[in-house]
């Protein structure tokens, strides 16, 4: 699609902190004010949700920066709304931008008379007028062939390598990459690849859902400083669990990098008095006082890599180059220089 006047920014109330971080950066990148789109998206007395929008989108290619995480249901329909206010405006294309898709892990029928609300969520997006999806690390690759328009599904492996080589500067023979289960595996092995260091996993059994019975370290961690690498931490149960298994294996210390800092109910608490040294996650949700305050919470930012995502599909041009460490790592400049 040719690129037309400027790309159009516009944000709910789900990380406002984020939306403007990519206002600032292309801001930079086009040499010139780009703000977010003058609406507001507020709550009528009974809690249902209003969009008004007071600039003209007639032909413009837009961009709506929400994420559908905790309240998920809120800002699912904040997005379904600011779409269709979109739509009934004329807008040319609409984006949706959602670092963190909620609702995917529920992407198949575990058992009987159980919904896929993954695909219920997608037909929802494409029916709200939205004709292209941005996101980060889904929970499932299948999620992306649940939609019939483009899924660009983003990944936070190449950032975290940056982060790993700068934060572990000269001892990089030490390190282990440890996917916390079986199914984790392919995340875990792509930046074990990426960082050059071998790969183990946890293997846990549950006896009952939301307990795990039991956890066995697969591959020799002793003398090993390990990373964790996974998409979600909830509320941190198996993440510290899988730490102190870890330690007992004979690991010197443990870290943890999870894509979505999901970190509901006790999973601060559990994360500060954790043996883990640290938790690295990225801003797809935006952080509670409580994690910012965490000491052994570390926030890694996406915003260089969605505002170039985001002129990258403006102009028609190729959004997996950004998986590349030699594309990404100029977007992070002075980030991780050694």
């Amino acid at each position: 699609m040719p690129a037309m006047s400027e790309p159009k920014l516009i944000s709910g109330n789900s990380n406002r902190p984020l939306a403007q971080a990519i206002a600032r950066r292309m801001s930079l990148h086009r040499g010139m004010g780009v703000n977010l789109l003058d609406a507001r998206v507020e709550r009528f007395n009974d809690a249902e949700i209003f969009v008004e929008v007071y600039e003209n989108v007639r032909g413009e290619d837009m961009f709506i920066i929400q994420p559908t995480s905790n309240p998920a249901n809120d800002n699912l329909m904040e997005l379904l709304i600011m779409a269709d206010a979109l739509r009934r405006s004329s807008a040319a294309r609409i984006t949706a931008v959602i670092p963190y898709f909620g609702y995917a892990r529920q992407d198949r029928r575990t058992k009987a008379r159980t919904p896929i609300t993954a695909k219920l969520v997608a037909n929802m997006i494409v029916e709200a007028g939205i004709e292209r999806v941005l996101t980060m690390d889904l929970h499932a690759a299948q999620i992306q062939g649940f939609f019939d328009i483009p899924v660009d599904n983003l990944y936070a492996s190449p950032v975290f390598a940056l982060d790993i080589k700068h934060q572990f500067a000269g001892r990089m023979d030490e390190l282990m990459v440890v996917s916390p289960d079986v199914g984790g595996v392919g995340r875990a092995r792509e930046l074990a690849q990426r960082v050059g260091c071998p790969l183990a996993i946890v293997d846990k059994r549950r006896e009952k859902a939301g307990e795990v019975a039991e956890m066995t370290v697969i591959g020799d961690v002793t003398g090993k400083a390990c990373l964790i690498v996974d998409d979600i931490c909830d509320t941190a149960g198996t993440l510290c669990k899988a730490a102190e298994v870890l330690i007992e294996a004979g690991a010197t210390e443990v870290h943890s990098y999870i894509t979505h800092g999901v970190l509901s109910g006790p999973a601060v608490e559990r994360v500060t008095n954790s043996v883990m040294k640290s938790l690295v996650i990225t801003d797809s949700i935006e952080a509670s006082p409580a994690v910012r305050a965490c000491p052994n919470i570390r926030i890694v930012p996406t915003a260089p890599m969605f505002t170039q995502a985001i002129l990258n599909i403006w102009n028609g041009t190729s959004v997996s180059s950004l998986f590349d460490p030699d594309t990404l790592g100029p977007i992070y400049e002075g980030m991780y220089n050694r």
